[in-house]
């Protein structure tokens, strides 16, 4: 998938940067925009800026809606930045970001220690930026009308090992004896690896082979559509988006053994367990220096809070996108999620996302 914002005049930036931005603010036409515009409000006018440039992300399929949202926005204020936003998936955004051939990459799970050290070995800074709140959802066919609610021992029959569950009586006797049909994003994806986490946890298990899988979250939404026996998984927005033709599974949280839908609520307060995750922007520091990536970059987080629920997601707690905001005007580098020793922490955002866990 990608968007490309068209019909733009792309130009070299011929001033230093400094004058790039004072041209951003003050340069321009003022216009009305529409109702719908997110930034400003609609009784408010819109300075067109003749800041000029190009912006590439890549990354997460998870992330995609929020980055279009923010850069279709962006666009009506800055039309002359091109910004592409593809969603190769979270693990080939890495490879793209690690030998520099985009500015930013989305991401559904945090960079792994080996994504981080390529990027140490060619030279690339980032800056780990979380944007939103998302709930990875389980979904059925409506048709389906046996399964209501899963634990993660049932969510193991049927997607861990070779010898997973043929059919849904394998699952629950109960249920009838009808093949399995599983669609999931592709193994590039950050959405296949954390389900890969949580699901399989620290075993050498593997995920089983023979799922349809595909790094476009809208081909798994019309597999499980179109199939009363099948199953997927994928980030809440697109379950969101397609309710009137998919049913989410209630997962039962570990811990207080309820059972809860992937509500914005409920992914917020974490009870929707163990599927709510945060997901993330790494912003490369060398393309901080240029205007319009720090302007695009500055714009997203301004408003990233109002367009992630429009395109449903969750947002973060207030604090968390500040800190966000400063560690990008700072040029704050590194990682909250490796430890010195290279290990991958895990746990709350707000427990995570600290100073004294940052590792360059």
């Amino acid at each position: 998938m990608a968007t490309h914002l068209k019909n733009m005049q792309l130009m070299k930036l011929t001033l230093p940067v400094a004058i790039a931005v004072l041209c951003a603010v003050g340069c321009g036409k003022s216009s009305t925009p529409s109702d719908d515009d997110a930034t400003p409000t609609s009784d408010e006018t819109v300075t067109v800026s003749n800041m000029a440039g190009s912006i590439k992300i890549n990354g997460s399929s998870t992330v995609l809606p929020i980055s279009n949202a923010v850069a279709e926005q962006f666009s009506k204020q800055y039309p002359e930045v091109s910004v592409s936003v593809d969603g190769a998936g979270t693990g080939n955004g890495f490879k793209d970001f690690e030998v520099k051939k985009t500015d930013i990459s989305d991401a559904s799970r945090p960079i792994k220690p080996g994504e981080k050290e390529k990027c140490e070995a060619n030279g690339v800074e980032f800056v780990e930026v979380p944007v939103a709140y998302d709930g990875l959802t389980i979904v059925i066919n409506p048709q389906n009308d046996w399964v209501d609610t899963l634990t993660v021992e049932q969510l193991q029959k049927i997607f861990v090992g070779e010898d997973a569950a043929k059919t849904w009586k394998d699952v629950d006797p109960s249920w009838p004896d009808e093949n399995i049909d599983i669609y999931a994003p592709g193994t590039g994806s950050g959405t296949y690896d954390y389900f890969h986490e949580v699901v399989v946890g620290k075993s050498d298990a593997e995920l089983r082979k023979d799922m349809s899988l595909s790094e476009d979250d809208n081909i798994l939404v019309k597999g499980v559509a179109d199939n009363k026996n099948a199953i997927g998984f994928f980030g809440v927005a697109y379950y969101e988006e397609s309710k009137d033709r998919l049913k989410a599974a209630k997962i039962v949280n570990p811990k207080d053994g309820e059972a809860y839908l992937p509500t914005g609520e409920n992914i917020a307060s974490g009870k929707y367990a163990p599927f709510s995750r945060p997901l993330f922007i790494y912003v490369s520091t060398a393309s901080l220096k240029r205007a319009e990536v720090q302007t695009f970059v500055e714009y997203y987080l301004s408003n990233v809070s109002e367009l992630c629920e429009r395109v449903g997601y969750v947002r973060l707690p207030d604090s968390i996108v500040e800190k966000g905001k400063s560690n990008v005007e700072n040029r704050v580098a590194g990682t909250h999620y490796i430890s010195p020793e290279g290990e991958t922490r895990s746990g709350a955002l707000e427990d995570i996302f600290v100073e004294s866990n940052l590792v360059k």
